[in-house]
């Protein structure tokens, strides 16, 4: 029954030993005698394929495997198999595929310099201390799903040839991927980095999902490319996280920071929809940066520098007023005149920066999302003209608050403001006010020079009045 449980036949030695019996002894090869694992070892040669599972690897027996092989092993399988000791597998070429599945690791774990030419995996090993992976070379598919790490975890300048999996993986202490590089899709989703994580210069060729990982210490994820993007959706920080993305989509959306977050993007295209952020938060852009949606937001103090904010949808967002908007791009109003089935047929727009969720709300641009309606648009303006930098965006968002109330307000408190914008535009377009002005003045000086006119032809046509004869002159003798 035992052998029907862990797939092999087991060690005949304890009826404790999963270790896979080798024929024709019926034991492990941790159960041999002397002259039985010699005469096994001799019979070993480079690219021999290796069956430990199950068996408890003592360093010298692990040491003797590999020197016999001249540290080149063909198909290895180490499932379920136990080191005790020290195991160190540097500059190892595994020729076949190789299987470390549920292993156990009670020390130092190193796989320096090693190289796989096909297949790896990983899959719920304990090391309950250091794993080093530096510099290795995986040629097929890694998995290090559900693994765990007591201490330092260090896969730096590693290769990835195809797919890695870190899955569910729990890595207590220290985690460096500096320099690693990644041909295929990398997948940590739901990983935990129990300390500081470095991810310096690395290269993802396609996806980099971290799609709910932990980072309960922070940490620095710097990638130098990633070929299609790079998502961090339901993640959670628990002491900060630097992020810097260049020319790819990031996505942000429900991820939970409870310390300083600092967001750089480099030509990337960010998403921060129902994200929640307790700390200072940032988010600088250089380049076409650009963030496409805040909806749902929750920010204690979010600043958003040098990005373009011109698709971005803002409906939903908590505590607008702490949003601070520095040198970002707006939508603007439509360009020439348009036409409409209701009243006025005919419409044209002042030039102003607006909100995309404006632009939903009036059929300007199609959007998936349902758009908002007036009343939340002019709520949105008011509380986030306070954040803004510029003066006349934050002109031009009272302008789109006293728009929106204007849409909404019943008979005559519409009547009121559609003659307050006719006249002044809400009192922040004061050449509005100077043409009107300038037009009753042209009017008035027209009328009275038409009056004028008209008096000074009135009293042309008046016929003149009789002048009195003077009286005959007398000449006194």
């Amino acid at each position: 029954m035992r052998s029907l449980d862990v797939g092999w036949v087991t060690c005949a030695a304890s009826p404790e030993c999963a270790g896979s019996a080798r024929l024709p002894y019926g034991r492990c090869l941790a159960h041999l005698d002397h002259h039985e694992l010699d005469e096994v070892i001799r019979g070993l040669s480079p690219g021999a394929a290796v069956d430990l599972r199950g068996t408890t690897v003592g360093r010298d027996l692990l040491e003797r495997v590999l020197t016999a092989t001249h540290r080149r092993l063909g198909r290895a399988r180490f499932d379920l198999a136990a080191f005790p000791e020290e195991a160190r597998f540097g500059d190892v070429v595994f020729t076949g595929d190789v299987s470390f599945d549920q292993a156990g690791f009670r020390r130092l774990a190193s796989f320096v310099g090693a190289r796989f030419a096909g297949n790896v995996s990983f899959r719920e090993v304990r090391f309950a201390r250091e794993l080093s992976l530096h510099g290795i070379t995986v040629a097929g598919h890694a998995a290090f799903d559900r693994m765990s790490v007591g201490r330092d975890a260090l896969f730096s300048a590693a290769r990835f040839g195809r797919t890695a999996s870190f899955e569910g993986a729990d890595l207590h202490d220290f985690a460096t991927f500096d320099g690693t590089r990644f041909d295929g899709d990398a997948t940590f989703r739901g990983c935990r980095f129990g300390r500081a994580v470095s991810l310096r210069k690395v290269e993802f060729g396609r996806l980099a999902g971290f799609e709910a990982a932990r980072f309960w210490a922070g940490g620095c994820l710097a990638p130098t490319a990633v070929g299609r993007r790079l998502s961090l959706t339901g993640a959670w920080a628990g002491n900060g996280l630097d992020l810097i993305a260049r020319d790819c989509p990031v996505d942000l959306r429900r991820m939970r920071v409870t310390g300083r977050l600092a967001v750089r993007l480099d030509g990337a295209d960010a998403d921060l929809e129902g994200a929640t952020l307790r700390g200072p938060a940032t988010v600088d852009g250089r380049g076409t940066s650009r963030v496409s949606s805040l909806r749902e937001v929750e920010a204690e103090a979010l600043e958003l520098r040098n990005v373009d904010l011109r698709t971005c949808r803002f409906t939903g967002i908590r505590t607008p007023e702490r949003l601070r908007l520095t040198r970002c791009a707006f939508a603007t109003t439509p360009r020439g005149v348009r036409f409409a089935l209701r009243w006025p047929p005919l419409r044209w727009w002042t030039r102003r920066r607006t909100l995309a969720d404006e632009h939903a709300w009036r059929g300007w641009s199609r959007s998936e999302a349902e758009p908002p309606t007036a009343h939340r648009l002019a709520v949105l303006y008011s509380r986030l003209r306070t954040g803004v930098d510029d003066k006349d965006t934050a002109a031009d968002f009272a302008f789109g608050a006293m728009e929106m109330r204007r849409v909404t307000s019943r008979s005559s408190g519409r009547w009121l403001l559609s003659l307050h914008w006719i006249l002044s535009g809400y009192g922040l377009r004061m050449g509005r006010a100077v043409g009107w002005f300038t037009l009753v003045a042209a009017i008035a000086a027209i009328a009275a020079g038409g009056l004028l006119m008209g008096s000074a032809s009135h009293a042309a046509r008046r016929p003149a009045p009789p002048r009195a004869s003077s009286p005959p002159t007398q000449f006194l003798p």
